[in-house]
């Protein structure tokens, strides 16, 4: 998992389970942590994070309560958070949060399967800040440290985007076509198609991209699905490194 530029807050009233959670999370993104909830709300107001990952059972406001007055604010309310909390009290006491939180992550809970759930959300705010500057240039610009490959595929795909997306390493450039949401051309150098797909799966996280929406291309190469060409990028790469 690479680092994004994204911040995360942490609360939680428990300093062993407040480190375990750090410890997930700091690869991901910048983090700041609390125990005491009054307090990481007042820094909230200072310096609003992408997303918060707060504990339930908290003295003093409990994480029900740090939504609410979280949501309150009109310069928090695009601040993602994660709740974490027992079965009983998501069934019995949480339900009418769901509108106001991203997720529900249910105690106990593995650290490895949060930090998954953690990265999938910021993931979804990159790609939201990624499609704001795309509405005023057209282009969204990166690298593959910021948004992998497979990634950018699934946001592709999910979105049903139609555009060019050019990804470019050391004078290489690897075009990839995408109608609706497939991937129909690709083109690397003199090879086309699932093979220039399969090749630049490899580039490493300094390589850059570019995703054209005015990009067209009404050339046929590839001859799997958008899935079907990731699946066997993947089963590919994990041969190569056995």
């Amino acid at each position: 998992m690479s680092k994004s530029n994204s911040k995360v807050m942490l609360v939680d009233d428990n300093p062993v389970i407040l480190d375990i959670l750090r410890q997930g999370i700091e690869p991901l993104a910048e983090t700041q942590a609390f125990t005491d909830s009054t307090v990481a709300l007042a820094r909230c107001l200072e310096n609003p994070p992408d997303l918060v990952i707060c504990d339930y059972r908290m003295p003093e406001m409990d994480g029900g309560q740090f939504v609410q007055r979280l949501r309150l604010q009109p310069e928090l309310k695009g601040v993602r958070v994660i709740l974490v909390a027992s079965k009983s009290d998501i069934e019995e006491h949480l339900r009418p949060l769901t509108d106001q939180v991203e997720e529900f992550a249910q105690k106990p809970f593995y650290m490895k399967e949060l930090a998954a759930r953690a990265k999938k959300v910021l993931d979804r705010i990159h790609w939201e800040k990624m499609q704001q500057q795309a509405s005023r240039e057209g282009v969204i610009r990166g690298r593959l440290s910021d948004m992998n490959l497979i990634d950018l595929f699934q946001s592709l795909e999910l979105g049903q985007k139609t555009c060019g997306l050019t990804v470019a390493k050391d004078g290489e450039e690897c075009r990839m076509y995408f109608k609706e949401g497939q991937l129909h051309h690709a083109e690397l150098g003199s090879v086309r198609g699932d093979e220039a797909v399969y090749a630049v799966a490899g580039w490493p996280e300094e390589a850059s991209f570019q995703i054209d929406f005015s990009a067209r291309s009404n050339e046929k190469s590839t001859t799997r699905s958008t899935q079907g060409l990731l699946m066997e990028a993947l089963r590919l790469l994990d041969e190569q490194n056995r």
